[in-house]
């Protein structure tokens, strides 16, 4: 079944009627300037017929836009071309620029299936009516060459404006797709960040608060024991809230990285992860030079890697390898936990998994690609992108 793609705006439709319209009334003034050439027959077929189809096409444009993407508008645009042919064959030439016109701009609204339908039965309606009539100005081998030249500049125009229509909507729904998935990312960490500060630091520092109270007025009343073993309590509470909110920072990810290249990165993560999720966390990391910004995209993504051996895949153990590999550089996050099992890990329904879906995203923002391998003995995944270019 052949669709129409979905339209973001309405104003390019307007624009299309408005193009229609202003150019069957130059048309229209060209053959009064010229003293209505074609025995009339031009001027009667466009001010009869192709000038009310315009401003009604028009006046729908402005009140229901997508009313003018039905079938029927580009199939009585090529009917009204035909019969305007028939009438006057002297102006095959001016027939055959508006229809290739005609051909395009619906192939951008319609997108690569209907765009190439529309250019194939327009144009070859417009051929075979120019060799059913037979009087055309131009001789048979003339015309033929002629005709042949238009049909495949149609399909080339229908084909090249409709894929890039359907690649532009692809596109668009790509990103819109990655937005939402995004604000959901953000919207899970806000919550979870906000949960875990509530739950652990801003309880511990209310006890924290009570503890210095009760040393002070120990210390007053000349308890200075009491007051010396309440302070050390409000000190191992103060070391534990510490370590709590550097590893919520390192969850979040550093975003120095004008300051850290992606070996320190890691570095400064492993201790976190080890107490964190409870697994070994090896690290052979070659150093490359790369921009900051390259530097980030990695770390996110062995840093979702990593996070997600730990939630999900009960892992004992994970490896993390940076290295180049010819022309590309490869980032490898293997562990040995549970794996996805019969699972797509790329599903972003899945639960857990969507850290994974923006790892491909990822690789595909760096012109790359991203592997996954995964079993009952573990999972690896695997980013390959282009080494960045030497500055300068």
């Amino acid at each position: 079944m052949l669709r129409r793609l979905p339209i973001e705006s309405t104003r390019p439709i307007v624009m299309f009627a408005v193009s229609r319209l202003v150019v069957t009334l130059l048309a229209l003034v060209a053959i009064v300037v010229f003293d209505f050439p074609y025995g009339g027959r031009a001027a009667a077929v466009i001010a009869g017929l192709m000038l009310p189809w315009a401003i009604g096409v028009l006046l729908v444009a402005r009140r229901e836009p997508e009313a003018t993407l039905h079938p029927i508008v580009p199939a009585v645009d090529f009917a009204l071309l035909a019969g305007f042919e028939v009438a006057v064959p002297e102006t095959l030439g001016a027939v055959r620029v508006v229809a290739l016109f005609f051909v395009a701009s619906h192939a951008h609204f319609q997108g690569a299936q209907r765009g190439m339908t529309v250019a194939v039965l327009g144009s070859a309606t417009l051929v075979v009516c120019s060799q059913l009539r037979g009087d055309e100005p131009l001789s048979g081998d003339e015309l033929a060459v002629y005709e042949v030249v238009f049909f495949l500049s149609a399909v080339a125009t229908g084909l090249v404006v409709g894929t890039l229509r359907t690649a532009e909507s692809a596109s668009r729904l790509r990103a819109r797709s990655v937005s939402r998935r995004t604000i959901q990312a953000e919207g899970e960490v806000r919550r979870r960040v906000a949960e875990a500060i509530h739950d652990g630091p801003v309880q511990e520092l209310i006890g924290l608060d009570m503890m210095l109270s009760a040393a002070r007025n120990a210390a007053e009343a000349g308890r200075a024991d009491e007051a010396v073993g309440l302070i050390e309590e409000a000190h191992t509470l103060t070391t534990r809230n510490i370590r709590v909110l550097r590893d919520e920072i390192v969850d979040l990810g550093p975003y120095a990285f004008e300051e850290l290249s992606f070996a320190t990165a890691i570095e400064n993560c492993i201790d976190a992860w080890k107490r964190r999720y409870g697994f070994e966390v090896m690290a052979a990391i070659e150093r490359v030079e790369m921009p900051p910004q390259r530097a980030g995209d990695l770390f996110r993504g062995a840093q979702e890697a990593v996070v997600n051996a730990g939630r999900h895949a009960s892992a004992e153990a994970v490896s993390i390898s940076l290295r180049t590999v010819g022309p590309e550089i490869e980032l490898r996050v293997t562990d040995n936990g549970q794996g996805f099992q019969d699972e797509d890990p790329f599903a972003t329904s899945t639960p857990g998994h969507l850290g994974l879906a923006t790892m491909r995203e990822r690789a595909e923002l760096l012109d790359g690609r991203l592997e996954i391998e995964t079993s009952d003995r573990g999972t690896r995944v695997l980013l390959r992108a282009p080494l960045p270019k030497p500055v300068g």
